[in-house]
């Protein structure tokens, strides 16, 4: 099999995915001698076509981790417009600095279903969506260097002509969404939960409008979240004047226990198997 090029697949509403998919993916396109393409499906336009492959393609597909799990919204588009036909693919999923859970094995099992085989498969740590101390920062250059490493291993394997599948981490069956829960033990529940604007500092410059994945915000008025939310933060981070933000106790309350109890750095995850 010869791999002619290399795509970077990524949703990446606040960048930490696109930047971890994108720099492995131009790694392998080096070592492999191969053409590099990139595609972002957190362009809600780009979701409405199908999205297909050969098997002289290698995919590194990347996604965020929501709760442990790919992001609900997003399996739609996952398994009914995407098409492997025989394509290699390395799933990479990104986590805030908790745990990935079963959001690796997940994605895994959705490219295999898509028709790819799935040589290889990682999870680092991006900054936490709903914060900007819980992995900050990330990925860093540390990150950076174990994300080229990953993308030398991979490419050795292929060199090689080892074609062999690697399952990672998770559990199959696939575990429930990770719950947050309050001080009681109670469910918290901010499925609904949506940004506010304060109109004070909001000028209308629009620029949530444009990052939003969903395409949940109006264009004649970004104060207003007409559609859903999978508060993904990309309009709270974008915005320049810090117009966006939550206020829904729970979300305060998940966000400020996700902050106080997982303080230490925590690692990423590669899992490439060779054939002995």
């Amino acid at each position: 099999m010869t791999i002619t090029t290399v795509h970077a697949v990524h949703f990446s509403p606040t960048g930490t995915v696109e930047k971890t998919v994108c720099r492995i993916a131009r790694n392998l396109a080096k070592s492999l001698g191969a053409a590099y393409k990139e595609f972002s499906y957190a362009v809600p336009a780009n979701r409405e076509k199908e999205l297909s492959f050969t098997d002289h393609d290698l995919v590194v597909w990347g996604s965020p981790t929501y709760a442990g799990r790919v992001p609900n919204l997003l399996l739609p588009y996952l398994t009914g417009k995407v098409q492997g036909n025989g394509a290699l693919a390395v799933p990479v999923v990104l986590f805030g600095n908790r745990n990935f859970d079963d959001s690796l094995m997940e994605l895994h099992h959705i490219l295999r279903d898509d028709g790819f085989t799935c040589i290889a498969a990682g999870a680092f740590v991006g900054e936490h969506a709903f914060s900007t101390t819980l992995g900050a920062g990330r990925p860093d250059a540390a990150d950076e260097k174990e994300m080229d490493i990953f993308a030398s291993l991979i490419a050795e394997k292929l060199l090689s002509e080892d074609y062999c599948e690697t399952i990672p981490a998770g559990n199959d069956p696939i575990a429930p969404y990770f719950t947050p829960r309050d001080r009681h033990g109670n469910p918290i529940n901010i499925l609904k939960v949506k940004p506010k604007t304060d109109p004070a500092l909001c000028d209308g410059c629009g620029l949530c409008v444009q990052k939003c994945p969903m395409g949940s915000i109006e264009e004649s008025d970004p104060t207003v979240v007409s559609g859903v939310c999978i508060k993904c933060c990309a309009c709270v981070k974008c915005c320049p004047h810090g117009a966006k933000y939550y206020d829904d106790a729970g979300y305060l309350y998940h966000k400020q226990e996700l902050e106080e109890v997982y303080t230490d750095r925590a690692r990423n995850a590669i899992f490439v198997w060779l054939m002995a």
